[in-house]
């Protein structure tokens, strides 16, 4: 079974963690949710969100990939906070899968593992985007690492995790059974 470490600080985008959440482990990932604190963590719509482990757990370096949502205070700790900056580098060094959403990349940004990558974020993270080639797509993959923009991209990328961990037909199932395939079909009947 493929497993994901998503990290969550205080701030974090709710939607971001928890859809990514639900679509990995609809795909069949054991997913893990990582404090920098206490098993409670508040993010930036104030929904507490009980995490499974903390930073200073042993074994955090025993997944295939780790997610970090967004949320502007959220992202910021996560770039700011140096077990975080050193789990990241870890697993981009390993091969492993890296994956940021939102505000997210600028703790991706932080740890220099974006020269030479294609990335993207919010539009307003742009600018702390510097060492990376920025694109404006929905959800970017280059080489072991995974961007996406917002929370509206949040089901998109969880879906991308899947494919990039190797698990394409659960992805596909998994868009086919939370109709999003149906959505993107119809997409010209959704008013924004």
């Amino acid at each position: 079974m493929k497993r994901i470490l998503v990290l969550l600080a205080e701030g974090f985008e709710e939607t971001e963690a928890v859809t990514a959440i639900d679509v990995l482990r609809r795909g069949g990932v054991e997913v893990v949710l990582c404090s920098l604190g206490g098993k409670l963590v508040e993010g930036s719509r104030h929904i507490v969100i009980q995490a499974d482990t903390d930073i200073n757990s042993s074994g955090l370096k025993d997944f295939d990939g780790i997610y970090l949502p967004g949320g502007t205070k959220g992202a910021t700790t996560l770039r700011d906070d140096e077990r975080v900056q050193e789990l990241i580098r870890y697993y981009h060094d390993s091969g492993k899968k890296v994956a940021a959403i939102c505000a997210g990349p600028i703790a991706l940004e932080r740890t220099g593992i974006l020269k030479g990558e294609t990335v993207t974020s919010n539009p307003d993270f742009r600018s702390h985007i510097k060492d990376a080639d920025y694109s404006e797509d929905p959800v970017v993959v280059s080489g072991n690492i995974i961007t996406s923009r917002a929370a509206g991209t949040t089901l998109p990328i969880g879906l991308e995790i899947l494919r990039q961990l190797g698990l394409t037909e659960k992805a596909e199932q998994v868009s086919k059974d939370m109709l999003f395939d149906f959505l993107m079909a119809n997409k010209e009947k959704i008013k924004a």
